[in-house]
């Protein structure tokens, strides 16, 4: 049926806009370039139509032409700054995470420092592995887990020097890092490489992957992980087979997060048509 005729979905429609959002749509990495009777085609609109949407977007800034061809021009990155501006860590972390998640079919979290703790912000769990549950919010002491070192290794020198003054560190294990000593010269370590294993230290059986994941300046914000049974996986092989993909997740979290925080910068005094 054509768009002309069709009618709208319901009383609240608003054609026009509808109209105007399937122009914007008709182009396309494949179709970058178009002609009006392209567009008119695209969208099953009439050439009068289709000429009146496409000069009202060019007049607006959203579309530039030649008088022969049409394209759309970095304003339309505007449309979707509102939304990429009111996302959060965990929506933004939150597919890269189930993408991770179902590539190596480990459990795969985000956490941050809060005080002392890392609290969990996202997470995808695959399997149960722990004898505690873990959910958003859940806490544990940084100095113990994969995350928390990360993120601890991550702090300025005077924040970290604070925390090794003050922490217990109360054993978890018999393996976890009892030594304020120890446990600064493996945050130099996890500093130095980008990221940490945790080898039992939280829980028995339990082994952890961490990197860290940056802002737009390099600061360290947050920390994403992915964690097995020591049964499923060697700390070798944790190295050699997670690492990789974590590190993949975290490259597109960060591309995310970057485009949230410069996505509008990316679009002003850009010349209108």
């Amino acid at each position: 049926m054509n768009a002309e005729n069709a009618p709208p979905p319901s009383s609240d429609y608003v054609q026009s806009l509808g109209r105007g959002l399937a122009v914007i749509r008709a182009f396309d990495a494949e179709h970058p370039r178009r002609t009006l009777s392209d567009v008119a085609r695209a969208t099953d609109l009439t050439r009068a139509t289709a000429r009146r949407f496409l000069l009202t977007l060019v007049e607006l800034g959203y579309v530039r032409t030649d008088g022969a061809m049409f394209w759309l021009t970095p304003r339309v990155l505007e449309l979707g700054y509102s939304y990429l501006s009111s996302l959060t860590l965990p929506e933004v972390s939150g597919p890269h995470l189930e993408a991770l998640a179902e590539r190596v079919r480990e459990s795969s979290s985000v956490s941050i420092l809060d005080g002392d703790d890392v609290v969990y912000v996202a997470r995808v769990p695959v399997s149960r592995i722990m004898t505690v549950g873990i959910n958003i919010g859940t806490r544990f002491p940084a100095f113990a887990t994969s995350m928390g070192r990360v993120l601890l290794a991550g702090l300025p020198a005077q924040e970290r020097t604070a925390y090794l003054a003050r922490v217990q560190l109360t054993p978890l294990t018999g393996r976890t890092i009892t030594s304020a000593q120890e446990l600064d010269r493996e945050l130099d370590r996890v500093r130095a490489e980008g990221f940490c294993l945790v080898d039992q230290e939280l829980e028995e059986g339990l082994r952890s992957i961490a990197a860290p994941i940056h802002d737009g300046n390099g600061a360290v914000v947050a920390a994403a992980n992915v964690s097995t049974q020591a049964a499923r996986h060697s700390a070798d092989a944790v190295r050699s087979e997670l690492l990789p993909a974590l590190l993949d997740a975290i490259r597109a979290i960060e591309t995310d997060l970057l485009r949230v925080s410069t996505g509008l910068n990316d679009t002003r005094g850009t010349p209108h048509a």
